[in-house]
């Protein structure tokens, strides 16, 4: 009464290899996504840099650029520089500072997960210079 199925099924049975794809593994998966969280760091690093220079974030920019491109093995893309006069309100600065903080915790997390020292230890230093700085730029609320 039924027709026997004569294609190949597009569902696969759990634990067969399929060869349809390329499979990566845990860690290449966690090296992918650690460089996307310390590429999206980097980013917000330079767009700080860019309304209010320091050294410690040029050091800091220089040292996640040098993780990313460890870990993808190509230099990041780097957003350019904004032009001489810009400035931003404290405000404005503060909340870069909140994102920036939170990029550097979700990469600390998946660089310990990873065993990854030197991309903790950086991640957990850009955590408290931007929660440092975060705090420092608040406006105050009376």
């Amino acid at each position: 009464m039924y027709e026997p199925i004569r294609s190949k099924s597009v569902h696969t049975m759990a634990g067969a290899p399929s060869s349809d794809f390329p499979h990566r593994s845990r860690e290449e998966e966690l090296d992918i996504q650690l460089a996307g969280h310390l590429a999206a760091l980097l980013a917000v690093t330079d767009e700080i840099r860019a309304l209010a220079p320091s050294a410690d974030l040029d050091a800091g920019a220089e040292r996640l650029g040098e993780q990313v491109t460890r870990l993808r093995g190509g230099a990041p893309l780097r957003a350019l520089a904004a032009p001489a006069g810009a400035s931003a309100d404290a405000s404005r600065l503060a909340t870069l500072h909140r994102r920036a903080h939170t990029l550097a915790g979700r990469a600390l997390v998946v660089a310990a997960s990873r065993a990854d020292t030197a991309a903790a230890i950086l991640s957990a230093e850009r955590m408290d210079a931007h929660a440092s700085a975060a705090e420092a730029r608040e406006p105050a609320h009376h």
